[in-house]
């Protein structure tokens, strides 16, 4: 069981890992070891997360989301298998605990007096140079 937060824990059966041959440095183990990890994680079918939270992580996760709702994680950056599988766990750990946080129910305000003040003295301002730009009508 992964725990993700204190309420989301999710089974490591539901997770899938492929391994494959990683680009990048590494010299001659590059072309002989797979050593690259590809995460995969259905979201839209998985028990273990509540509905929210996978909404969110639908919204969050972007392009590393396929049309069928499976979330792929890609780990390359290190040269050892179990390395890069230790970086896709915790980039999976990360955007599950951000998709599990509430966004912050947003608040109207009203504009200050001050700042009405400071608009409308700026349309006056701007209201007489264009006003000193015209032919005064006396001269018409």
């Amino acid at each position: 069981m992964i725990y993700i937060t204190p309420s989301i824990g999710i089974d490591e059966s539901e997770i899938e890992e492929h391994f494959t041959r990683a680009s990048g440095p590494g010299g001659q183990n590059v072309n002989k070891v797979a050593t690259a990890v590809q995460l995969r994680f259905d979201v839209k079918n998985s028990p273990s997360l509540p509905q929210e939270v996978c909404d969110r992580l639908m919204s969050l996760a972007g392009k590393r989301i396929t049309d069928k709702g499976i979330l792929i994680i890609d780990a390359q950056r290190f040269r050892s298998q179990e390395r890069n599988r230790k970086d896709a766990l915790e980039r999976f750990k990360a955007i599950i605990q951000k998709a599990a946080e509430k966004p912050k129910d947003r608040r109207k305000t009203s504009p200050t007096l001050a700042s009405r003040q400071r608009r409308l003295t700026g349309k006056h301002n701007r209201s007489k140079i264009k006003r000193e730009r015209q032919i005064p009508v006396d001269d018409i």
